[in-house]
């Protein structure tokens, strides 16, 4: 039915097929694993967190593992470093979402994960970043809420809701595989929900008008 109003009607904004797309694409998400030391649990609690986000229909999915990258505190330009930076940073420059995943030591984050942070500035600004830990009775909850911190002094935005795994050691079998993943796969989807909308959100944003 068409109602006459007397006044002309606003014009129908079209979806151009570029906008369509965009906003339809996976979220490209790289998975930064924030622990190097010797004998660490990480890849353990990695592997589960990988599988969780491939399953989850909205991203393209990568990974960042500080162990493999060897960067120094000194952020001396060396050719070692410019090596080393050139298998990193294309990752997280093309990322438009990260999910980092850290344990807790001294009631923080690894100085690893740090120093990767570190060493970049503009790869993390306007994107989203979520957080799983892990750890003892605390689940790591206190290395996440530092990484809030230096995440917001990046300009990226951490969604509210985070995975923690409380002892995690005694959460998951011999195989790798959760004793009981009820809970920890319900709090992920939440968690990776909220991330899909932040990296399409923000992603439509700096197509209208660039960050900063």
């Amino acid at each position: 039915m068409t109602t006459s109003t007397g006044e002309q009607a606003a014009p129908h904004t079209a979806v151009t097929p570029s906008s369509a797309s965009s906003s339809s694409a996976p979220v490209r998400v790289t998975v930064v694993v924030g622990s190097n030391r010797t004998g660490r649990f990480g890849p353990v609690v990695a592997q589960w967190l990988v599988d969780r986000v491939n399953e989850h229909d909205d991203f393209e999915v990568d990974v960042v593992d500080v162990a493999e990258i060897d960067l120094p505190t000194t952020f001396a330009p060396t050719p070692e470093v410019t090596a080393q930076l050139a298998e990193v940073t294309p990752k997280l420059a093309a990322a438009e979402a990260f999910v980092v995943l850290t344990p807790e030591y001294n009631h923080s984050y690894p100085a690893a994960l740090k120093n990767l942070i570190d060493w970049h500035f503009h790869e993390w600004r306007a994107k989203p970043v979520a957080l799983v830990s892990y750890g003892g009775v605390s689940g790591g909850l206190r290395a996440t809420e530092h990484l809030r911190q230096v995440f917001a002094e990046l300009h990226a935005t951490t969604v509210r809701d985070t995975v923690s795994f409380h002892n995690a050691h005694g959460s998951f079998d011999d195989t790798g595989r959760l004793k009981d993943p009820t809970g920890p796969d319900a709090a992920a989807k939440v968690m990776l929900d909220q991330l899909a909308w932040w990296g399409r959100a923000l992603r439509e944003a700096k197509e209208r008008r660039p960050y900063g």
